[in-house]
């Protein structure tokens, strides 16, 4: 029973990575899952307090990863209207797949600073930091995922 579990486990871990990037996919939550299931083994690979950590962990980067393409946008010049076009782009984006999610709140950005400025080089200054936050975002979740995987395989 142990072998089964091992690898659900590590189908979950390997979801995880590939979620960092696949951007309908949460990455950081499925590998958590991944090391919780390496729990139902006979011997416990990890401890309460592990697993707590980690789970307040992913929950701060399920929330940044929201929250930081905003920021981007704040970050590189955007006013109040990049940034809720941002945050508008990032929603509307998920109607349309991982392009959507990638493009929507850079889009968004861009429309919101035409509105309150009608300056294209502010606007797009403001949706490249979007796309930066998006960058970035990614990047923190890949590494969370590969933290969690390196335990992972410590426990195997």
């Amino acid at each position: 029973m142990d072998l089964l579990w091992t690898v659900v486990a590590c189908g979950f871990m390997l979801a995880g990575i590939v979620g960092s990037v696949v951007p309908l996919l949460p990455g950081p939550p499925l590998s958590f899952v991944g090391l919780l299931i390496l729990q139902l083994r006979e011997q416990s690979a990890f401890t309460l307090k592990f697993l707590l950590i980690w789970l307040v962990i992913v929950i701060i980067i399920a929330i940044l990863d929201y929250v930081v393409p905003i920021y981007g946008t704040k970050k590189f010049g955007g006013s109040k209207y990049g940034m809720w076009g941002c945050a508008i782009g990032l929603i509307a984006g998920l109607w349309f797949g991982p392009l959507g999610i990638i493009l929507g709140p850079f889009i968004g950005a861009f429309v919101g600073e035409m509105m309150a400025t009608e300056q294209s080089d502010k606007a797009l200054k403001a949706a490249f930091g979007s796309f930066i936050g998006f960058v970035f975002s990614t990047l923190i979740k890949l590494i969370a995922c590969f933290v969690m995987g390196w335990y992972f395989i410590k426990a195997l």
